[in-house]
Formats: structure tokens, C-alpha cells, sequence
């Protein structure tokens, strides 16, 4: 069994106990979750299976949406944030700036979703270029297009600014567009991570093969 990694966890929440009977003979299944039960946060679908089974076959029904959330203050939605982009199977989450984040808000699922990390915007952009990928920003400021009215690019990086600040300069200057959530209250914005996760939807609802979802 795969060593507990930094942010493995565990509350008591419903799993599976000991495999009842004998022993499967799959090389998908790790013999000590079948042994001990399995109470970690993954779907019922991959319940006794090693990490790495469980990595193959996400990277088997990946998206080709990518994430891109900058932390130039210790931004401490991006856990929130790479719990969504697993729950949508999202390609890559770019961590931009700071490389330390807090992981307690991705609830485990940082071990089974693949992290980039960049030094600043400008390495992100280049990474997009090079990728193919066409750079959409979400954010709600002046030009920008409204999202739900929006047909986003299969192949894109969605990119978050900061709680606070929002997207910086780069990020907006170097976006092939500029995409808005409509709002109705009095709030200036949505929380980062709940932006992140309605665009993600958005995305998820244009492009995704909604027969491959649990």
C-alpha cells in the first residue's frame, strides 16, 4: 500500500470494511485495503483499489480543460479548487506563483490530480502556447464577455485570479478572453473557488461525454 501522503486524512465518514470472502485476484485492488476496509475519499467505484489504479484510469477519462489559479498571497481557496478539478477530472491544475498552498481543502484529492506549478503568468502563458491551449480568464471586470452565454474553447486553460485582487494584470493582458458570472446581490464577487467550480460546470456542460460520469 502507498504510503499516507501529507494530506491523507480521515474523519470516520462511510467506506467499505474488509473484503468479505476470499481475496480478488486483481492487480487493481491493494491487498491491505481489502485486508483493513477502505474509508478514504474516493467513489464507490474505486473503493479497495491502489492510488496508482485509481490515477490510471482518471488519466484514461481526462478532460482536456485545464486550471490555472495564481497564489501570489497564499490563497487559500486552491484547495477548494483542486477538489473540483478532480471531481471533473480535469487535466492540470497550474499553481501560479507561490508553490506552497494549503491542502487541507482538496480533502486528499491533491493525490490523485495532476499539479503544475509556475513561477509567474508569464511561464503559464508560454506553457498555453506551447500546449495549444487557448487562455481564458474569469473574472468579472470591464470587457468581459458573460460566461453563460459563452462558448468556451475544448481546449483552454481557465484562469483564476486571487481572492481580493482578483487576476492580475498578466493574466488579462495575456487571455484570448475575458469571462464574467453574473451576479444579482450586493457582493462585489463570488468567492475564488466557487467561481472556479461554476466555470468549470460550464465548461464540463459544453464539452464532457456526460455518459462517462458516476
Amino acid at each position: 500500500m502507498t504510503d499516507p501522503g501529507p494530506t491523507e486524512w480521515s474523519t470516520g465518514a462511510p467506506g467499505v470494511g474488509p473484503w468479505a470472502g476470499g481475496l480478488p485476484d486483481d492487480p487493481r485492488y491493494d491487498p491491505d485495503l481489502l485486508r483493513q476496509g477502505d474509508t478514504r475519499n474516493v467513489v464507490d467505484a474505486y473503493r479497495y483499489w491502489t492510488r496508482e489504479a485509481i490515477i490510471a484510469d482518471i488519466d484514461r477519462r481526462r478532460h482536456a480543460l485545464h486550471i490555472a489559479i495564481e497564489n501570489f498571497g497564499n490563497d487559500a481557496n486552491i484547495g477548494a479548487v483542486v477538489r473540483t478539478a478532480n471531481a471533473f477530472a480535469v487535466d492540470t491544475v497550474h499553481i501560479v506563483g507561490r508553490r506552497r498552498w494549503n491542502r487541507r481543502g482538496a480533502m486528499v484529492t491533491d493525490r490523485y490530480q495532476r499539479l503544475a506549478h509556475h513561477e509567474n503568468t508569464a511561464d503559464l502563458l508560454a506553457f498555453a502556447a506551447g500546449a495549444g491551449l487557448t487562455v481564458v480568464a474569469v473574472d468579472n471586470v470591464p470587457g468581459a464577455v458573460p460566461l453563460e452565454t459563452t462558448v468556451l474553447p475544448r481546449d483552454c486553460v481557465l484562469v483564476f485570479g486571487q481572492e481580493g485582487p482578483g487576476i492580475s494584470e498578466a493574466a488579462q493582458t495575456g487571455a484570448a478572453i475575458t469571462v464574467s458570472i453574473a451576479q444579482f446581490g450586493s457582493t462585489r464577487s463570488v468567492n475564488a473557488a466557487v467561481a472556479a467550480g461554476i466555470a468549470m460546470h460550464a465548461w464540463i456542460r459544453q464539452w464532457a461525454d456526460l455518459s462517462q460520469a458516476w
